[in-house]
C-alpha cells in the first residue's frame, strides 16, 4: 500500500474479529481516540464498531467515510428508480435476451454494478482481491441481508474467496469486468473521492489487460468490460459491439447468442 493505514477500533478495545482483519491485510491495529482530523499517525483507517465497516481519510478536511451501502442512498434509489433492465449495464449483459444469467464480477469493487444485476434477477459470483475492499464488501453484504426488501438481493451475491485467475473447473454465463481507471472530470464528486481513496491505498491497476483473456476461457455466452469514454480497449482487443453511455461504455464480447434455443 502506498499510504499509512491502519485498521482502527470505534469501541474500548480490540475484538478478535478485528485482530484478525489486522493480521490478514498485514497492517497495524490503532485505537481511535479522537476526531478523524486531528489523527496523523495515518493516512487512512479502516474503522470498524457497530454499525459496521469503513474505509476513511484522516487530517484537516477529511472527508465522510466510505461505506458499502446497499440498503439507501445511491445505490438503493438507482435500485428502484434506475431503469430496469433497460439500463444499458443489463443490455451489455445480455437480460435482454435471457434472464436468470449467472454472472461473475471480477471486480467487484463496493458492489454496487453488481448489486444492479442481482436486483434484476442474475445471480452473482463475486471476486475482489484487494483486502480491505473486500471486508467493506462482505460487510455490506452481511448488513444488507437483514433488510427486508434488499436481503432477497444480496442473498443472490456470493463473495468468492479467490481471484478470478484461481478459478478452474468452473464456467459463467457472463464475466463483467470493471478494472480501475483514472476518474474523468464528469465524474461525481462522491466517485471521484473514492477512486483517490482507492489510487492511494492500491496504487495503479497493472494487470489489467490480464483480466480479459482469462474472462474469455471462463464466460460461456459474453464478456462484458465497462470503460470510461476514450480510454482503450481492454488487452487491445476490439469488441464485437459496443454500448456508449453519457459517461462511458460497455465492451461487449460475445462468445454465444443468448437467444433462447
Amino acid at each position: 500500500m502506498l499510504s499509512r493505514f491502519a485498521v482502527a477500533s470505534l469501541e474500548a478495545g480490540f475484538d478478535l474479529s478485528i485482530k484478525q482483519l489486522a493480521d490478514e491485510l498485514n497492517v497495524p491495529l490503532y485505537r481511535l481516540d479522537k476526531p478523524l482530523k486531528y489523527v496523523d499517525e495515518y493516512d487512512y483507517l479502516l474503522l470498524m464498531g457497530e454499525n459496521g465497516v469503513s474505509l476513511a481519510k484522516t487530517g484537516k478536511g477529511a472527508p465522510k467515510p466510505v461505506q458499502v451501502e446497499f440498503t439507501s442512498g445511491a445505490t438503493d434509489h438507482r435500485r428502484r428508480f434506475g431503469g430496469g433492465k433497460g439500463q444499458d449495464i443489463a443490455k451489455a449483459v445480455g437480460l435482454n435476451k435471457r434472464n436468470g444469467l449467472h454472472v461473475l464480477d471480477a471486480t467487484a469493487g463496493l458492489g454496487r454494478d453488481a448489486f444492479v444485476l442481482a436486483s434484476l434477477g442474475c445471480q452473482l459470483s463475486l471476486c475482489e482481491r484487494v483486502g480491505f475492499v473486500r471486508a467493506m464488501l462482505e460487510d455490506g453484504i452481511t448488513r444488507a441481508l437483514d433488510h427486508q426488501e434488499v436481503g432477497e438481493i444480496v442473498a443472490r451475491m456470493a463473495l468468492l474467496d479467490r481471484d478470478i485467475h484461481s478459478i478452474t473447473g468452473q464456467t459463467f454465463d457472463v464475466i463483467y469486468l470493471d478494472p480501475m481507471y483514472p476518474h474523468t472530470d464528469k465524474s461525481s464528486a462522491a466517485a471521484k473521492k473514492e477512486m483517490a481513496f482507492f489510487r492511494d491505498l492500491v496504487g495503479k491497476d497493472e494487470d489489467a489487460d490480464a483480466l480479459l483473456p482469462k474472462a474469455l476461457e471462463l464466460a460461456e455466452y459474453r464478456v462484458v468490460v465497462k470503460r470510461p469514454k476514450g480510454a482503450p480497449f481492454l488487452n487491445g482487443m476490439v469488441p464485437t459491439y459496443q454500448l456508449e453511455g453519457k459517461a462511458g461504455r460497455f465492451d461487449v464480447h460475445v462468445l454465444k447468442s443468448l437467444e433462447a434455443s
